[in-house]
């Protein structure tokens, strides 16, 4: 059986490595920290606006294993908070675990705490990974799902310092991107001033650390809305964001609380004694980042060159996928790309024609917009979510945007595409 070797244990490396081994695979998923999602540990929002869409079509096209996770975690199902309709929020305390037993009934080799720290690669292509220890894990075919954020040093250079975040770069090691160590020049994103990278857009507050009735609140309706002093108000602090959709003034003028589990706070970073001056809020205790009065950690800072088949531009067994993959936000968005990423790994061993999602699927629409965007047009300062900004509305303007299960589970159909990753290659 030809092997897979998938290194980013993020959400786009789990879909990819249950793709490839629904496919046919013998799949390696290789995680350099001690717990599988990564960022997916301290997100917990899916299903809103345009995500909703994308999350049935691709439970239409055979993917639905990790929504059906999600669903199984929900806190909330159908909330609304400003900008956002339908979402659902995931409790991110309770969701590893649960994805991490679905990884290995599949029969997924995981291998945690394993640190990649470079590649053998000779005329385009990749034959092994070497690790810290100097050992080689040999494979068929690659994929690069080492997300776009760390190592310890960007978050000092491009953002506030390191922040203390999940990723825990100091005790796991650096991200390594596979693609540079093939000599492939990663993309980097920017922020509107040209600045290099952008901060991560949310924080995590402990709910006992908040007021019984802000608690009680956020418990029961999923989402609190709590205005902040005009004198605190920070407009420019929506141009340094990595997730546009929230890129609105509501947030800005507001502290938007989310149940996650945990409080989630939308805002990259809100100093702890400004934030004690509001009501409910004054013994606010940040869980992550820790440092999230100060900062949050910077992302967009080693995209891939792709092709819309997720295939990486000059090594030819190499495949992205999530933020490695396309300068994409969110879980679902990772999930997409690490769909096709595992897909056509194994469509490539077998020597058959990669997969391309046509673009009158949002999920295929996202890909090819993004990659002719960032890539090829060089749009350093755009990212692209279902959920909202410029891509959220050319979905609707081409009428993409659907909240009817049957007429999404028709437009795959009519595609030919039900179930296409569902099955061997």
């Amino acid at each position: 059986m030809k092997r897979v070797i998938v290194v980013g244990g993020g959400w786009s490396g789990v879909s990819a490595a249950i793709c490839a081994k629904k496919a046919g695979a013998d799949v390696i998923l290789i995680e350099k920290t001690d717990l599988l999602l990564g960022a997916g540990n301290v997100g917990g929002i899916y299903r809103n606006n345009g995500r909703f869409t994308a999350a049935e079509e691709m439970i239409a096209l055979g993917a639905g294993e990790l929504f059906q996770a999600m669903d199984s975690c929900a806190e909330h199902v159908g909330i609304e908070f400003p900008g956002h309709r339908h979402a659902s929020l995931y409790n991110v305390d309770r969701i590893e675990p649960v994805v991490r037993h679905l990884v290995l009934d599949f029969g997924i080799d995981v291998r945690l705490t394993t640190h990649v720290c470079d590649v053998i690669c000779k005329d385009s292509r990749i034959s092994a990974v070497v690790l810290n220890d100097a050992s080689h894990v040999e494979g068929d075919v690659f994929i690069d799902a080492t997300g776009s954020s760390g190592p310890m040093g960007n978050c000092l250079r491009y953002g506030n310092g390191c922040s203390m975040c999940i990723q825990r770069c100091p005790t796991y090691g650096p991200r390594v991107s596979l693609s540079a160590k093939c000599g492939v020049k990663d993309l980097v994103g920017r922020r509107a001033d040209g600045t290099y990278g952008v901060f991560s857009g949310a924080c995590k507050i402990s709910k006992s650390s908040l007021s019984d009735s802000v608690r009680e609140t956020l418990e029961k309706d999923g989402v609190v809305v709590l205005s902040i002093p005009e004198e605190d108000i920070d407009y420019d602090k929506l141009k340094r964001k990595a997730c546009k959709q929230y890129a609105l003034k509501e947030y800005s003028e507001n502290i938007i609380l989310l149940d996650t589990g945990t409080a989630k706070l939308m805002t990259s970073y809100y100093p702890i004694d400004k934030l004690h001056r509001i009501e409910g809020l004054e013994k606010a205790h940040y869980i992550d980042p820790y440092s999230a009065g100060r900062g949050n950690s910077i992302r967009y800072m080693a995209v891939a060159p792709c092709v819309d088949t997720m295939q990486v531009k000059g090594v030819n067994n190499l495949f992205g996928a999530g933020e490695k993959g396309a300068p994409l936000i969110g879980h679902t968005e990772a999930i997409v790309t690490g769909a096709v990423a595992g897909y056509n790994a194994v469509q490539y061993i077998n020597d058959s024609e990669l997969l391309t999602i046509p673009d009158s699927l949002a999920v295929g629409l996202i890909i090819s917009h993004s990659h002719k965007n960032f890539v090829e047009q060089g749009k350093y300062d755009e990212r692209y979510t279902f959920s909202g900004g410029t891509f959220f509305t050319l979905m609707q303007d081409r009428s993409l945007y659907e909240t009817d299960k049957d007429k999404i589970r028709d437009r795959v159909e009519r595609l030919g595409l039900t179930n296409v990753f569902n099955g061997k290659v």
